[in-house]
């Protein structure tokens, strides 16, 4: 069973002023669009892996994966999962703060809002090159960190929440080399609902 590429659950310029349309199109369409293909077309090569439909099961258990294919289904994978994440945690009408059982998480593993935020921010900043800022959650711990390239925490068992793209690709074209400028701009598109829900689960 093939990967698939899931339409955005908005418009592309619904993210306007702080995410262009043209960004979000090249970023959805050709990027992500490319490591749905890129992964197929390395499980292709290994028919036995063809009965895993679960992106996070597959990258949960990438050491299994043959040797020939796993450094491909890393990156393709990580960059499927990863964006297939972004998108929803992500909307118009959107960012502010958090209420309820994720907001009183922040505040016991923060202090408080403003200073969770000012450390993701940097999470973001201080990553060299390109990767993503991620809020991990442990139960009800949270925490942050960054890892490169498309790397997921799933990877290493953990669970994130909430992540950041801070490839260039996601913010060239509006802020050129102002990552400090585009992380700003992100919060105000921030899906506090999407990522209160994606909490949650993990306490099922």
């Amino acid at each position: 069973m093939a990967f698939e590429l899931s339409p955005l659950p908005y418009p592309f310029d619904a993210l306007e002023p702080y995410i262009d349309a043209t960004t979000m199109q090249i970023h959805h369409d050709r990027h992500h669009g490319a490591y749905v293909t890129n992964l197929n077309n390395a499980l292709a090569k290994h028919p036995e892996m063809q009965s895993i439909s679960n992106i996070e099961e597959l990258l949960r258990d990438v050491h299994t994966v043959p040797e020939d294919i796993r450094t491909a289904v890393r990156n393709n994978g990580g960059g499927h999962l990863n964006h297939s994440m972004f998108w929803t945690i992500m909307a118009p009408n959107a960012g502010g703060e958090p209420s309820g059982p994720l907001a009183d998480a922040l505040k016991t593993s923060f202090g408080d809002f403003a200073t969770f935020k000012t450390q993701f921010q940097q999470a973001g900043m201080n990553r060299f090159g390109s990767g993503w800022a991620w809020l991990i959650a442990d139960g009800n711990r949270l925490s942050i960190e960054s890892s490169a390239n498309q790397d997921n925490p799933i990877i290493e068992g953990k669970h994130a929440v909430m992540g950041v793209d801070v490839w260039e690709h996601a913010y060239y074209l509006k802020y050129q080399n102002k990552r400090a400028d585009y992380l700003t701009a992100w919060w105000n598109v921030v899906n506090w609902p999407e990522i209160a829900r994606r909490f949650a689960a993990l306490h099922k």
